[in-house]
């Protein structure tokens, strides 16, 4: 298993040069080209790359789909604990049905089938596991966020984005928002003291939760294993929570921001709503960072009854101020040239993931194996879980405290098919 993380060392090495980060991104740009055939084992030439989606469900089968748009793929194999899903993603795609892999363990075999890459769209407490096994079966790796919902998956992570490089092997992260020219261009602005001296920010993820639909079938039966697997972000040991889970979009805009990891969170949090599962329905915290810097979290998934939500930033600076919604305007209020106007990006959730998907094909083809998205994301992963950590116990965690941290989130699989 992957050693703790060194809070000094690994804060040295993941921290990345914001210069290179930016070619990293723009690189996204960047689409329809011809495969080279020494680059993917297995290919000839002008091939696809024979990319294997482990994960089938909604979020799997949406992006697949965006795969294939890109016109550089073929999907090939899928892997997904239910074999309804397995049935439906194989009709879609027309994937051979003797492809198509089903139980736990099912990755495992998706892993000795035709594919050059895999797209890892499974719930996150199968992240650090699955990847693993991929970068050590060869292939490059496609990852939702988050990496991880605990430190030791985190750790698990890095050690597999520095064997994938060393083994040149491409490991990206998808994180949309890290591809937006405007969120990049504002970042850029913000580094190079656009906003003058950074004294606070706010941030918010604010909005009804989505995994009611699995409501009703788990107040019916919430002790099947299958129940609970399908229903998987009300329980936190397989989504991390909802901050983990899905409140990272806005964190993990203030770790790029700082670009550094926080010294301390504080706050609370606790459930109002929710008639089933372990998952907070709301937090609020206060993230201490070096330089006297404090940012205000809040996050809730329930009904907000009219009230404006999405995800939000603002930082305040000395010379102006940075305010960025996903999906709505981003712009830098102040006066001369610190002003930047910048722009709305409404399809930010496709485009940014599109981006990604073309950034992936590009490294793969022209042999770039830095695989700089992955320390920002396991750090913005690891800011989440002291959060989370944080608005657990009611008390102040600090980073020292955190990678230090050994314990494992470990849900019950006990009944479920391997």
């Amino acid at each position: 298993m992957a050693k703790q993380l060194d809070s000094t060392q690994n804060q040295e090495k993941n921290n990345i040069n914001r210069r290179e980060f930016m070619k990293t991104a723009g690189a996204a740009a960047v689409t329809f080209m011809i495969m080279k055939p020494e680059l993917v084992k297995g290919s000839q030439a002008n091939s696809k790359i024979n990319l294997g989606m482990i994960g089938c469900g909604e979020r799997g089968s949406w992006i697949a789909d965006l795969f294939l748009k890109n016109g550089n793929y073929n999907i090939t194999a899928g892997a997904d604990y239910f074999q309804d899903k397995a049935d439906a993603f194989a009709e879609r795609f027309g994937v051979d049905k003797s492809k198509m892999f089903t139980r736990l363990s099912g990755y495992k075999q998706l892993l000795e089938a035709d594919v050059d890459a895999v797209a890892i769209e499974s719930p996150p407490y199968f992240h650090p596991e699955q990847a693993q096994a991929a970068v050590a079966a060869g292939k490059h790796v496609y990852l939702a966020k988050p990496v991880a919902i605990d430190v030791p998956g985190c750790n698990t992570i890095s050690e597999s984005a520095n064997k994938a490089t060393s083994k040149n092997q491409v490991f990206l992260v998808d994180f949309q928002t890290r591809t937006d020219p405007y969120y990049i261009e504002a970042v850029k602005r913000v580094h190079e003291g656009a906003i003058g001296e950074i004294a606070f920010a706010e941030s918010n993820f604010q909005g009804d939760g989505p995994w009611k639909k699995w409501f009703p079938l788990l107040q019916e039966d919430s002790k099947n294993p299958e129940n609970r697997l399908r229903g998987w972000g009300c329980f936190r040991t397989l989504a991390g929570d909802i901050i983990v889970e899905q409140s990272i979009h806005s964190i993990d805009v203030d770790t790029w921001l700082l670009d550094k990891a926080p010294l301390s969170a504080v706050g609370a949090g606790g459930n109002r709503t929710r008639p089933v599962g372990d998952v907070l329905d709301w937090l609020t915290l206060f993230y201490e960072y070096e330089g006297n810097i404090g940012i205000n979290f809040g996050g809730r998934q329930f009904n907000g009854h009219g009230t404006k939500g999405g995800i939000t930033n603002r930082m305040f600076g000395s010379k102006g101020v940075l305010e960025a919604q996903y999906g709505g305007q981003v712009l830098i209020r102040g006066e001369g040239e610190n002003f930047y106007k910048g722009g709305r990006s409404p399809g930010i959730y496709q485009e940014g993931a599109e981006r990604n998907i073309a950034s992936f094909h590009d490294h793969i083809t022209n042999k770039n194996y830095e695989n700089a998205t992955v320390p920002p994301s396991v750090r913005s992963t690891m800011t989440s879980i002291l959060g989370r950590n944080a608005g657990y116990t009611g008390e102040r965690i600090t980073w020292q405290e955190l990678v230090k941290d050994t314990s494992r989130l470990e849900p019950d699989l006990d009944g479920l098919l391997t």
